[in-house]
């Protein structure tokens, strides 16, 4: 991929000069143009936002939008390459910064998964069905489309998980452990019939009595954000707040998953924070900045995060208003920077996929 180098004039405005370009930019492209902030994103670019959420949800707001014929994601290039795939075929999707990406998405390569999905047909041919998160490269989302599998958004991972179930015995579940163990659990499998698969290792580290003795395959993959929240220290916010809710992300490790109160996608964090009843106090364990975002939105109640020390996903915090500016400057002279695209054959095996998991949930 070619990354073409912003200007450094962009680094030298102030915030205000910035703010101001950007806004110039916006109301000039008018219906030309929206933007998607996606929740993990910093304020300084969610102002800017014509939608905001997770990722699925904003592709589907913004392939809705066919007058708009620059898609500005402000995300990461998982969720541009899925705008892609649903847009119009007017429209262009932009990713401010080519160098946001997802760590956990790159955990899964679509080599090793093949090898992977070669290695368990000849243990037991036909006996599994693959399920990709959301959170993957195109190609692992054609290859689910192609091999009669479906993709999964955290919220409904359990509905797609019947579903694949209904076909086969067991399921390979990509790229996320945790989701995918967590999910499991919530569904009555006991963890001993879930086996983690190692790409680095023969067989995934596995014995064939473990893999055929496996409802889920649970690729070693994580969110580096999600999986840093611990049970010490959710029991450090109950020692520090009485009465206090712990609320957390389902890509947190099990023992972390289990010690919360709740637990839920994206939507559905920000979501039970808004019907809270005020005065309550809340813990979360997901991105930083989200959580931020709600305490200021929500000052009536008490919102932290787990761990007030955590560190932020660094990928989608490269997108920042100097990258915006550039792009939107760029689209204003008709010239499109940082362009996602999907081959139309890997696009056409997605879609699938993913229509596939609408039509299950």
């Amino acid at each position: 991929m070619y990354f073409l180098p912003i200007p450094e004039k962009y680094y030298q405005l102030t915030d205000e000069e910035l703010e101001e370009r950007i806004r110039a930019a916006k109301n000039e492209l008018g219906d030309r143009l929206v933007i998607l902030g996606h929740h993990y994103q910093r304020d300084e670019i969610i102002q800017f936002a014509d939608f905001r959420g997770d990722s699925f949800k904003l592709s589907q707001l913004a392939a809705e939008r066919a007058d708009a014929e620059y898609i500005v994601f402000c995300g990461v290039h998982f969720m541009a390459e899925s705008a892609d795939i649903l847009s119009q075929p007017n429209q262009k999707v932009v990713l401010p910064d080519l160098k946001a990406g997802c760590h956990m998405a790159d955990m899964a390569e679509i080599d090793a998964v093949e090898e992977c999905w070669d290695e368990l047909e000849e243990i037991a041919p036909g006996a599994a069905t693959p399920i990709t998160y959301m959170n993957s490269a195109a190609n692992l989302k054609a290859f689910v489309g192609e091999n009669d599998g479906a993709v999964c958004t955290s919220s409904n991972a359990a509905a797609v998980l019947e579903w694949a179930f209904d076909k086969a015995e067991r399921a390979l579940f990509f790229p996320d452990e945790h989701l995918g163990r967590n999910t499991g659990w919530a569904m009555g499998i006991p963890l001993d019939e879930m086996t983690v698969w190692d790409p680095r290792l023969p067989l995934g580290g596995n014995t064939p009595e473990q893999i055929e003795r496996s409802r889920i395959v649970l690729w070693k993959g994580n969110c580096p954000v999600h999986q840093l929240f611990t049970v010490k220290q959710i029991q450090r916010m109950r020692e520090m707040f009485e009465d206090i809710h712990i609320l957390v992300h389902p890509e947190v490790r099990h023992e972390a998953l289990r010690e919360a109160d709740l637990y839920g996608s994206t939507a559905y964090i920000v979501k039970t924070i808004e019907e809270a009843e005020p005065g309550s106090k809340w813990a979360i364990g997901t991105e930083l900045h989200l959580v931020n975002r709600l305490a200021k939105e929500h000052p009536d109640k008490t919102i932290v995060s787990v761990d007030p020390n955590m560190c932020l996903c660094t990928t989608m915090n490269r997108i920042d208003p100097p990258h915006l500016s550039w792009v939107l400057d760029n689209l204003l002279e008709d010239r499109v920077v940082n362009q996602i695209t999907v081959d139309p054959a890997v696009a056409e095996w997605a879609l699938t996929a993913l229509n596939r998991m609408l039509s299950i949930v």
